[in-house]
């Protein structure tokens, strides 16, 4: 497999090793050494990402911006072929090769406010130089991502035609999530708000989505841009309010073990305001705290949908784990409605601040 794929990057196999790399649940990836030179190589899911040539063109499109108007910026673009592209295409897969970055640092969990800090800044300070790129320009990679209102759709749907024995189980989380349709409806008043800007987002700040430096820990870039489409902040920092602010998954099953962390809060604000609090309006501002609960209660819809559909999306280690996954999601966004106050007198508090 490698050795066409390696030569269409000017690489001889014979002088490279080839290894797995990474954790990663979407793309497989491996680190190509090939005389005293570091790569990553990545085949592209197509059964997630339909059209990888949209996303070639969307990095292609942003790598021409940073190295135009910010060159400093470490966005780490693919590398190009000997024919010029930033894909090659081998047996109907797309490749392609990145630099492989040194002195750098990937982490799975949030166990230290400062990392919530430097990762809020990175996702902060993308979509803030990208303030001038128009993301209209961009393709959909993953139409209704963030679609919040299909969500709630698509729960409904499986509310009629679901397995009938798992909506009896999940009968106390499908009666919270109806509950809070508000939530949905908030989310189209952002849509149509004249004050609530189109922008480009990475759709998928989780952490492992940072790169810190090894030696400081200081953050360095962002990186697995697939998912890089238009979009509304809020779909970023809600991805680091969900998953920054509990010390445990969304896979834990011991409700007991999850809590709200308001320093994390304080931190996951104070860096994404560091590098957006100018480019914001200040409607957006103060849909800061309602990102945290965009993203909980999308995720608890999705979960909850799949278990009722007889798990057809997510993969599942044990027969009632995506209704695991859902009451955890509903036990999170009640957690975090409980100190929604608290939460607010924090953003108050940092879009005040010099």
């Amino acid at each position: 497999m490698t050795d066409p794929v390696l030569s269409m990057y000017g690489l001889d196999r014979n002088k490279c090793s080839v290894i797995a790399f990474g954790n990663g649940l979407i793309n497989h990836t491996w680190k190509i050494t090939c005389e005293n030179k570091d790569f990553l190589l990545q085949k592209i899911n197509q059964q997630v990402f339909k059209t990888p040539e949209d996303i070639m063109e969307n990095l292609r499109l942003l790598a021409e911006y940073f190295t135009h108007y910010y060159p400093d910026y470490l966005f780490v673009a693919p590398l190009q072929t000997v024919q010029g592209l930033n894909f090659t295409k081998q047996d109907n897969d797309y490749y392609r090769l990145f630099p492989f970055i040194k002195n750098a640092r990937s982490v799975d969990t949030v166990t230290d406010p400062g990392l919530a800090f430097e990762a809020s800044r990175q996702f902060g300070e993308f979509t803030g130089l990208l303030s001038t790129f128009d993301p209209h320009l961009l393709q959909i990679t993953l139409p209704d991502f963030h679609n919040l209102a299909l969500r709630f759709r698509q729960f409904e749907d499986a509310l009629v035609n679901g397995n009938k024995k798992r909506m009896t189980q999940a009968a106390d989380g499908i009666r919270f999530l109806k509950d809070q349709q508000a939530i949905v409806e908030e989310f189209e008043k952002i849509k149509t708000h004249p004050d609530c800007k189109l922008r480009v987002v990475h759709h998928d700040a989780k952490i492992n989505n940072v790169l810190f430096d090894s030696r400081n820990n200081r953050g360095l870039c962002i990186i697995d841009l697939d998912t890089v489409m238009p979009g509304y902040y809020i779909s970023d920092v809600g991805d680091m309010l969900r998953t920054y602010l509990c010390p445990v998954s969304e896979d834990e099953p011991d409700f007991s073990k999850m809590k709200i962390r308001e320093e994390y809060f304080l931190e996951i604000a104070k860096g994404y305001f560091s590098e957006m609090k100018q480019r914001l309006s200040e409607t957006e501002k103060l849909y800061f705290v309602y990102a945290g609960k965009f993203a909980i209660y999308m995720q608890a819809l999705r979960f909850l949908t799949d278990y009722i559909s007889n798990d057809i999306y997510y993969s599942i280690r044990y027969e009632e784990h995506n209704l695991v996954r859902a009451n955890n999601q509903i036990m999170l966004l009640k957690k975090y409605m409980e100190k929604e106050k608290i939460l607010y007198d924090i953003l108050i508090s940092c879009i005040h601040a010099a």
